[in-house]
């Protein structure tokens, strides 16, 4: 009996040696308080790959973070005010607790005693996100820069490298990139200026294509694959571009004329819809269907004269039909020649359907993207036109595509500009572009998507010292795009088939009938 209670003794006293070496604290009392913390991630879901949400406690004094969930309680000590998980902490808490959630209270010391703050939660979904997001990074103003890239960040690290930068050719321009379906071994971007046209890399090869010919408005401009990765659908554009010193919105883009058009990757052909192509219309922002028989745009009445009607411009969601298989037909049957094509006319529909009247309601729409699912669509909406990535009215809505219903995103959106966004591969996540933050540069906000299409509380793109990192980065996150996998070609590569070589030239084909 001496020997038990000796040994109960002595596992007691370890105990208590263990809880003080251990550092937690006791709590006693509460604040009533919430927390200042940034980034606000009280009450979001996050997927159970991403990285570590750090955060920062932005208040004095001492604070310690208390953690309850699935598993056992763990705390954290504040570190210059930054709360930075361990890698390990974190994977085990969100494998403890995917399907459920945590409980966060941060605690601060007053005097002698640890009063709480409100807790928090962070929910965690079983769906994961795809493991890597692209984007450009690049000054908010668009007219004085050297130095821009298109980077990739690893979601479950903190690791970002670069997909291409400007520096390789001399400092021109690179945009537009963009993968198929998410697989970043068949992708393209376009670079302007010097060494001009549009790097089509497949497979690790690169070519340069020479994209304006005699019968487009420009060289081709936004893109969207075609699933069968044949096809890419492209705006053609004539662009122009206002700065304002005292406007709400900073910037204002809008079209002379612009239209859609399709790019056949195997014959470097270009064709069209005469319903695509309508000087009475400015046709842009192309988007496929994921069974591919769809292709929708955004298209607003022709204005004239601009930029005086600017205003006047109002965008609607429209969708035409598309026949990939005839397409192919009718080009390789003509041997891919350029010019007249019989029955290439044959592949569109003969009817455009409006999806969404947004000018009937005085707005309009942009960026059109589909779930991978088929079943929903979101887009942008704000006042007018469709540079909606400086309009501060912009939000996300989401459209039904098997009831027709439209409704808003409230959850995801801001006070601030909410723009352009890409969908995960498994339909339950959504990244897209803020300027929730101070109104200036665009970050990347990533939100879950249910199976009823409603999107949760967005969370900011976390980072190892959010705080320092977003305050310090003096340019913004462009067209995020998750993608399934790290993009493995060379970008020097690329830069040598962009400088050493003339490039092929892209030839438009028609058909010499009307829609067949």
């Amino acid at each position: 009996m001496r020997n038990l209670i000796l040994s109960s003794a002595l596992t007691a006293v370890a105990a208590l040696v263990m809880a003080s070496c251990s550092g937690n604290v006791t709590v006693s009392g509460g604040t009533g308080n919430d927390p200042e913390i940034y980034p606000d991630y009280s009450g979001v879901t996050v997927p159970k790959n991403i990285a570590p949400l750090n955060f920062n406690y932005l208040g004095d004094g001492e604070a310690r973070l208390i953690i309850r969930g699935a598993g056992e309680e763990r705390q954290l000590k504040a570190k210059g005010g930054l709360f930075s998980f361990p890698g390990k902490m974190w994977k085990r808490l969100t494998e403890e607790n995917a399907g459920g959630g945590m409980e966060l209270t941060v605690a601060l010391k007053d005097g002698g005693r640890w009063k709480a703050c409100k807790s928090f939660r962070i929910e965690v979904s079983a769906d994961e996100i795809d493991p890597y997001l692209s984007y450009r990074l690049i000054p908010p103003g668009y007219q004085a820069w050297k130095k821009m890239g298109i980077y990739q960040r690893d979601l479950r690290t903190y690791s970002q490298t670069a997909i291409y930068e400007n520096t390789l050719t001399s400092g021109n321009c690179v945009n537009c990139h963009t993968p198929w379906q998410r697989d970043p071994s068949r992708t393209l971007f376009h670079l302007r200026a010097d060494y001009g046209g549009t790097a089509m890399i497949i497979d690790g090869k690169t070519e340069k294509l020479n994209t304006k010919t005699d019968s487009t408005v420009s060289a081709l401009v936004y893109p969207f694959w075609h699933p069968s990765g044949r096809f890419v659908a492209f705006s053609v554009n004539d662009t122009k571009q206002n700065f304002f010193s005292s406007h709400a919105n900073r910037v204002e883009v809008y079209d002379l004329e612009s239209d859609v058009v399709i790019y056949d990757v195997e014959s470097h052909s270009v064709f069209w819809s005469p319903l695509t192509k309508s000087a009475a219309a400015f046709e842009t922002f192309p988007t496929f269907s994921p069974d591919g028989k769809s292709l929708y745009f955004c298209s607003a009445e022709a204005v004239s004269p601009m930029p005086e009607g600017y205003g006047e411009v109002h965008y609607n969601l429209c969708r035409l039909s598309f026949d990939p298989e005839k397409a192919a037909a009718a080009i390789d049957g003509a041997g891919a020649a350029g010019g007249s094509v019989d029955g290439i006319a044959g592949a569109f529909g003969t009817v455009v359907d409006t999806v969404f009247n947004a000018a009937a309601i005085g707005k309009s729409v942009s960026f059109p993207r589909i779930s991978p699912d088929g079943k929903y669509l979101v887009f942008t909406l704000h006042e007018f036109g469709n540079f909606s990535i400086w309009h501060k009215d912009a939000d996300l809505w989401c459209l039904s595509l098997e009831n027709g219903e439209a409704f808003r995103m409230t959850a995801a959106n801001s006070d601030d500009v909410d723009s352009y966004h890409s969908w995960s591969g498994n339909s339950r996540w959504l990244v897209f572009s803020s300027r929730r933050g101070d109104g200036l540069y665009t970050r990347p906000y990533i939100c879950h998507v249910d199976g009823n299409g409603l999107a949760g509380k967005a969370f900011l793109l976390p980072q190892k010292n959010p705080l320092e990192y977003y305050s310090d980065l003096m340019v913004s996150y462009n067209i995020p795009e998750l993608m399934s996998g790290k993009a493995g070609f060379s970008k020097r590569s690329v830069a040598r088939a962009m400088r050493n070589t003339d490039g092929t030239d892209i030839r438009p084909i028609f058909s010499s009938c009307v829609n067949d």
